[in-house]
């Protein structure tokens, strides 16, 4: 059986939008990120377990409000109190997790199948997010996260870098693309190159 990924069928490549006497590097970029493990984990309040003992592919679990710790193929995004998202390209994740939280500390539910996620680059990411979101975007900050919305639709938004502007988007997969659609419709203006 072969995976789809959600936005297999309306991520095309090519350039769109207000894109004429532009460089490249004036366009966004938008992606489709596929082949990555997405896991939630939960942490159960009735586990004497100390979250600095763990560690996940090097990294501790972040315990601030909306922190992200990572390395170069796994992010840890704290979503809640002792809730974490856990996404990486690192195909033995899900081992490593299970290896390291037990059933009896913690709840873990693969969820990759059940995400699109969407990665928007440029000088004008922000932009195209305001355009749909209520979060004051421009006081985020690099390795922050946060849960929205974006014209209705649930999202968690994860800021990678500021140079330039680098966000991963994160819905559920049946949302998958309208939620395209509609970043792909805000991006026009700007123009943008879909890789």
């Amino acid at each position: 059986m072969t995976a789809i990924s959600p936005l297999q069928f309306i991520h095309k490549k090519g350039i769109y939008g207000d894109h004429q006497k532009k460089n490249k590097s004036e366009l966004l970029n938008i992606s489709e990120l596929k082949n990555l493990s997405v896991v939630q984990i939960v942490h159960y309040k009735k586990s004497k377990l100390e979250l600095e003992h763990i560690q996940l592919d090097n990294l501790n679990f972040p315990i601030e409000n909306s922190k992200v710790i990572n390395n170069k193929e796994t992010r840890i995004l704290w979503s809640a109190p002792r809730t974490w998202l856990v996404i990486s390209s690192n195909n033995k994740i899900l081992g490593i997790i299970k290896k390291n939280c037990d059933e009896e500390n913690f709840g873990i539910t693969d969820i990759s199948h059940s995400r699109a996620l969407i990665q928007i680059k440029g000088l004008n990411a922000k932009e195209v997010l305001k355009k749909g979101c209520p979060l004051n975007v421009d006081e985020f900050r690099k390795n922050r996260c946060a849960g929205s919305t974006f014209h209705g639709i649930a999202i968690v938004i994860d800021l990678l870098s500021t140079d330039p502007d680098t966000f991963n988007l994160i819905t559920l997969r049946s949302f998958g693309e309208s939620f395209y659609h509609h970043i792909a419709d805000a991006a026009l203006e700007f123009g943008y190159l879909a890789t």
